[in-house]
This record gives structure tokens, C-alpha cells and sequence, in this order.
């Protein structure tokens, strides 16, 4: 199964690392976090992916492509330029990089993937959350509940738009008009008729229409997370990530 992170947005709240690169690729504990975030559907034995690319999308380019070299030692034969490997770290990755536009929506995005995931369910995720969700637990979640769209649900007080939650699935979603309540998560699976809620227009925000239809036919279950999750949206919250990895470890790493 496919795994799709979106990874165009700007990051303007985050301005002072976004300048240079994509927010995806801010480091936290040494490595970008969507390092962390592909390990962690790596851990439960999802290793193929697709990047939305927008904003200085060659630079998540340049990083893959450069993984191995960066990571391992190696020697390197000048004459014929063929690098040998000592002991190479294996992360057994297939990523394909999709350029959706630097000022694509996420609705806009996520109709572009519609060709590479074609009739297969599939999973999508935020290019900036960190958690330890239990990916396994949530692919089985979703297809006990039988829906188009499963949602990954947290308890928190927050700024985001909350869902109304009754027997696991969401019955009313209201953008940003309450302070406590279950917020969108991220860490979505899918089936193939969400093509269906989403428009050909890059202004397509899915976190809008698409999301609030999905809730009024009665298609968006809730799988609800009780464990570790954040969204990095400032410059001080990859600060704060950074002290807690440095004090507790990885939080976020799956077990």
C-alpha cells in the first residue's frame, strides 16, 4: 500500500528555517522530519511512498538522492567513481516524487496522486506531524469500519477545527470555532472513491469541502490516538522538539 505525504506547503509560521528549505526537511534529533515520519510507516512495514512536492520541492529531491553517500561510510574509487559501501545502512525505500505546484492546495495535491494510487486504498499524511500512532491498528481500524476515509482523532485544546465523534465516526466538523475537542490528526487512509470529493482545481483545499462532505455522507471514521502526537507548525515548536528528544528521547518512534 502506498503511503502519500503532502510536503508543498511554505511553512510561513516557520520562516526563519523555511527560507533555505521545505519545512519537511527542519531537523529534529539530527534528521528531517519526514526522516521520522516515513520510519515510522516503515516500522509497520510500509515502504513505498509518494511526496507532494511544492516549495522548494529539489531539495527533498536532493536529500534522498543523497541519502546513502551522507549516511555510510564508503570508499571511493576516483578513476571509475564507484563508491563501495561498509556495512550500508538499509532503509529499503521506493519514493516517488510528485511536483504538485508551489502554490497547489492539499485538496489540488492529493488529485494529482489519483493516476500513481489508481483502485487501491491508500494512506496520506501531513509532511510536519509527529506521532506514534500505531499504523497497523489504524489500517485495521479503517477497514473494520468500512468507510472511504479514516482519520486519525486527538483530544486537544488547539487552534485546528474539531470533529463531533459518535461510535467512530465523525458527524459534524466546525474550522477553528472551538478551543477543546478531537482535531484531524492527520494520518488518513483512503479508499479510491475520495477521488470523488475532490475537484480538478488546485485551490481545493481538503481540509475544507471535501473533508466537511465526507462527514455529511457519513464517510469519515475516527481512529482515535491517545499516545504521542504534535504538529510542528513554528520555528518554536521544532525548538521544543529538539529539548524534548534531547531530555526523553524520541517520543514519537515507534515501538
Amino acid at each position: 500500500m502506498k503511503v502519500v505525504i503532502l510536503c508543498g506547503g511554505k511553512g510561513i509560521r516557520m520562516r526563519e528555517l523555511t527560507e533555505s528549505m521545505p519545512k519537511p526537511l527542519a531537523e529534529v534529533c539530527n534528521k528531517p522530519m519526514l526522516w521520522h515520519i516515513m520510519m515510522g510507516y516503515q516500522h509497520y512495514g510500509f515502504n513505498e511512498f509518494i511526496l507532494l512536492l511544492g516549495y522548494k520541492g529539489e531539495k527533498i529531491k536532493e536529500y534522498f538522492l543523497d541519502y546513502k553517500w551522507k549516511n555510510n561510510d564508503f570508499t571511493l574509487e576516483t578513476d571509475s567513481n564507484t563508491m563501495m559501501f561498509a556495512s550500508p545502512q538499509k532503509t529499503n525505500l521506493t519514493i516517488t516524487f510528485l511536483d504538485t505546484g508551489t502554490e497547489t492546495q492539499t485538496g489540488g495535491r492529493l488529485k494529482q496522486v489519483q493516476p500513481l494510487t489508481g483502485n487501491d486504498p491508500f494512506m496520506l499524511t501531513y509532511g510536519d506531524g509527529l506521532s506514534n500512532v500505531n499504523i497497523a491498528e489504524l489500517f485495521k481500524y479503517h477497514t473494520e469500519k468500512g468507510k472511504i476515509a479514516t482519520v486519525t482523532g486527538i483530544n486537544k485544546k488547539s487552534q485546528y477545527g474539531t470533529l463531533d465523534v459518535r461510535n467512530g465516526i465523525a458527524t459534524s466538523f466546525e474550522e477553528k470555532q472551538r478551543h477543546q475537542g478531537v482535531i484531524n490528526g492527520g494520518f488518513f487512509v483512503f479508499e479510491p472513491e475520495i477521488y470523488n470529493y475532490l475537484p480538478d482545481d488546485k485551490n481545493c483545499v481538503f481540509e475544507d469541502r471535501p473533508l466537511k462532505k465526507l462527514v455529511e455522507d457519513g464517510q469519515l471514521a475516527v481512529y482515535m490516538h491517545n499516545g504521542f502526537w504534535t504538529a510542528a507548525d513554528t520555528y518554536g515548536d521544532i525548538i521544543n522538539l529538539n529539548n524534548l528528544c534531547e531530555k526523553r528521547g524520541e517520543l514519537w518512534e515507534s515501538k
